[in-house]
């Protein structure tokens, strides 16, 4: 009973932290002139990654590879699907040039990089499904590039924005409320982040569920769920760029520092099952891209879609386990 209790309890409090980090996150923007969606790249997508870091690393230091990677892949499962679709179905989400161009093919090739990477069996006969110390930090030496595109945004975006547009007065940007703000919102993501993963994973296991099962689905989607929630305020906030921006970042991360570090602490043993979950994932991610790219926008429809693969999708694996 405890653990029903403190899952709802975590869930209030995503809710609550989400709020105040979307606020503090999008009058930052405003006063340093850079775009929601950069901030939604960067600050919003890392900060509400955290769970997954928190959960990838200590599984991988226990020797649990099977929940460290399964959390990883099943996460942005659920938020290239479940998540774009609820905030596209709530309201249609403008999607940027950039993000189509770049932002989304990035998150597309870290997916196919990580489907290589944990192919040796296919690749060298005899060999053992292994993402290596090496190859973590071929993860991170990547995750370094996409942190050095943002900061080349951002640098554009100021050097565009000078001189062009009235800046708020200084008197009027309350950087200490707006810090605190996003501060205050950021650790009671990570609190109640806490609570669903530690009740959610009690509970399935209570249930008796395998390693791999717990991975993809219940610490996924709890690991998930700041994610969700901020996402699906900032959509009702029609802050789609922050929206967006946050769902992409966060896959960026979730693979390439998430596992990197996972992978460059100790070496990550492949379930073979989760192969073919890193291709329905690289399948969605196309599927998010050819959306995007229909006028620019995710509609309810397309929206819809993408909820209901992520639905058969869910009840497939848990067949399949």
């Amino acid at each position: 009973m405890l653990d029903y209790i403190l899952l709802l309890v975590g869930f209030v409090v995503l809710i609550g932290g989400a709020n105040y980090f979307v606020n503090g996150a999008s009058t930052m923007a405003k006063y340093l002139s850079i775009s929601p969606l950069v901030i939604g790249l960067t600050i919003v997508a890392f900060g509400t990654s955290a769970p997954e870091v928190i959960i990838s690393i200590l599984a991988a230091l226990r020797g649990s590879s099977e929940m460290a990677i399964g959390n990883v892949v099943g996460s942005n499962l659920f938020n290239m699907t479940f998540i774009v679709g609820v905030m596209a179905i709530i309201s249609p989400l403008a999607v940027q040039d950039n993000t189509i161009r770049k932002e989304i093919p990035f998150t597309l090739l870290a997916s196919v990089t990580l489907f290589i990477f944990m192919n040796d069996i296919f690749l060298h006969s005899g060999a053992k499904n292994v993402i290596t110390r090496s190859e973590g930090i071929i993860f991170l030496v990547l995750f370094a590039v996409f942190l050095y595109y943002i900061l080349e945004v951002i640098r554009k975006q100021r050097k565009k924005e000078r001189g062009k547009q009235v800046s708020i007065p200084r008197e009027e940007k309350k950087w200490g409320k707006a810090i605190a703000i996003s501060i205050l919102g950021l650790l009671a993501i990570l609190l109640g982040g806490e609570f669903v993963v530690s009740s959610s994973s009690a509970i399935a296991i209570d249930l008796g569920m395998s390693e791999t099962l717990v991975g993809l689905t219940i610490v996924a989607i709890g690991t998930s769920a700041p994610e969700l929630v901020t996402a699906i305020i900032a959509a009702i906030k029609k802050e789609s760029d922050i929206a967006l921006g946050n769902i992409v970042g966060s896959g960026v991360f979730n693979i390439l520092f998430v596992l990197g570090v996972a992978a460059t602490i100790t070496p990550l043993t492949v379930d073979p099952r989760v192969i073919l979950d890193v291709i329905i994932l690289i399948f969605f991610t196309l599927i998010l891209l050819i959306f995007s790219r229909t006028k620019h926008t995710v509609g309810k429809g397309e929206g819809s879609i993408l909820v209901l693969m992520y639905v058969i999708y869910l009840i497939y694996i848990i067949i399949r386990n």
